[in-house]
């Protein structure tokens, strides 16, 4: 489906918001590179979406009631054969059925397992002032614990991501760090430029998070993202 046809039925279904998949989906289309991502509604198909991508491979939860993925024991990485597929799509219903026992869960995601980099994360949220403002920063411990992140108002230019990137204090880490390879500084400019541009471009959004990013010597990647419509 397009955006345009994603928005829609979401709205129409009376969500606000839409899945991994769907955001994902929204993203490609902005131009913002994302790992595959395909829904498997059984085991069976789960295995058969990891056969069919490689492994290995993530599970996670798809429902639009379970934010917080991880906590309700809705992921599982690193998955290297049908067994361990088989057992990791059977472990998140489990869990998540007794995490949320009301929610609606439509399936499990399948993508992917990316190698390792530089997380990055990326967003949008709408201030009460200033509209939409585009965000960046470091992921993990850098972004929970020390906010090592920047802040621009929407639209932005080549020059704003630039300062936004030069501006965290973790910036050395983006040129590589004991042994880990640098990170492709260009892209990152240009998949925040990407997301301005949506999001200027495409009313009706409220908030979005690519979290985490994954950024390497010549490519990054949004490996999960989640995406807010307005009320």
């Amino acid at each position: 489906m397009t955006t345009t046809q994603i928005l829609c039925q979401a709205r129409e279904e009376s969500r606000r918001v839409l899945t991994e998949i769907e955001a994902k989906q929204i993203l490609t289309e902005a131009g913002i590179n994302c790992t595959t991502t395909r829904l498997a509604s059984s085991r069976e198909e789960a295995v058969s979406i990891s056969e069919e991508i490689g492994y290995p491979v993530v599970l996670k939860v798809s429902s639009v009631d379970i934010t917080h993925k991880s906590d309700s024991g809705g992921v599982k990485i690193n998955l290297l054969d049908r067994i361990s597929v088989e057992k990791a799509h059977d472990k998140i219903m489990a869990s998540c059925s007794d995490y949320a026992p009301g929610a609606v869960i439509e399936g499990i995601s399948v993508q992917p397992m990316a190698r390792k980099g530089t997380e990055i994360i990326m967003g949008m949220t709408r201030d009460a002032n200033f509209g939409p403002v585009i965000m960046f920063g470091l992921g993990g411990v850098f972004v929970e614990i020390l906010k090592d992140v920047a802040f621009r108002i929407v639209p932005l230019e080549q020059r704003d991501a630039e300062e936004m990137i030069s501006e965290i204090k973790g910036k050395k880490l983006l040129e590589g760090y004991r042994g880990q390879e640098p990170a492709d500084v260009a892209c990152l400019k240009q998949m925040l430029v990407k997301l301005s541009d949506f999001v200027h471009t495409t009313p009706g959004i409220e908030e979005i998070d690519m979290n985490p990013v994954i950024a390497y010597r010549n490519d990054a990647v949004v490996v999960d993202a989640r995406i807010i419509l307005s009320a």
